[in-house]
């Protein structure tokens, strides 16, 4: 995919990596979306950072570790201090991702109790409406070690469009139930946290599964369609992407996790090359 048909012809990008399908951009990514067309974009899934990291302690492999996952996730970044400045900070990239998607364009955003009724009020507020609520149970969460709640165990993935009586989104319903042994699927989605195969080029803290963007991206595009991933992390989004025919633009500001995403799309075929 060439770098004109995504960035603005008065703006000068330089990609970390580029190849036929796929864009990987190296920066802050309210800087990089600026710098993006209008309404270039059919899909966006955002896994945004959940300012989580407190020095807190989690489970991880039956072992005790900080629940800290990066500078990028720590209050303070990006001038976010408050609850009031993570909301604002939510309502700024929506916004800008609400610009770049096309009129029948969908948003997907994954998060946790931390950051998504934030999320979801931004959605309304910047002029989308929301398609489904969908519940991801994990089968295998780390324990709940204090033992005064209960396990965490779900994530909330908002889909949304725009709130335009005009647009018409797509929605692929004969494979979702084609995928569901012949029944209507539902929206709340079953499977196990990121597996070790999935994590051979290195290890993101918040990695999604592929299984998981497998379902998102077949459900809300079309081959060719353009997908764009403002957090783009680990880069499981380009994967599938790649894997399915589809276009990718991933933005991280980390090199450390641009590089595991170059790595992992580049052993990654098409399965209609195969």
């Amino acid at each position: 995919m060439s770098m004109n048909r995504i960035i603005k012809s008065s703006e000068k990008v330089t990609a970390y990596y580029e190849t036929d399908n796929t864009i990987l951009i190296k920066g802050n990514c309210f800087d990089i979306l600026e710098k993006l067309e209008p309404e270039s974009v059919d899909m966006i899934f955002a896994d945004p950072p959940y300012f989580l990291s407190n020095n807190g302690i989690t489970c991880k492999g039956g072992k005790m570790v900080s629940v800290n996952k990066g500078e990028w996730d720590k209050l303070g970044v990006n001038e976010v201090t408050s609850v009031y400045d993570k909301h604002e900070f939510n309502r700024k990239w929506i916004r800008l991702c609400g610009k770049l998607l096309k009129k029948n364009g969908t948003m997907w955003i994954s998060g946790t109790l931390h950051n998504i009724y934030s999320i979801g009020m931004a959605l309304e507020e910047e002029g989308f409406k929301i398609i489904n609520n969908i519940t991801w149970q994990k089968t295998n969460p780390p324990p709940n070690l204090a033992c005064r709640c209960f396990t965490h165990s779900t994530e909330t993935i908002l889909w949304a469009k725009k709130n335009d009586k005009k647009a018409r989104h797509y929605f692929d319903y004969a494979k979702m139930k084609e995928l569901n042994d012949g029944k209507q699927m539902k929206d709340v989605w079953t499977g196990s946290l990121t597996r070790a195969s999935e994590k051979k080029e290195g290890k993101h803290p918040t990695q999604k599964p592929e299984y998981l963007l497998e379902r998102i991206i077949l459900a809300s595009t079309k081959e060719k369609d353009v997908i764009l991933d403002p957090f783009c992390g680990s880069g499981t989004t380009g994967v599938v992407a790649k894997r399915f025919g589809r276009f990718f633009v991933g933005i991280d500001l980390e090199e450390e996790y641009l590089d595991i995403s170059r790595k992992r799309i580049d052993k990654t075929v098409n399965i209609r090359e195969e």
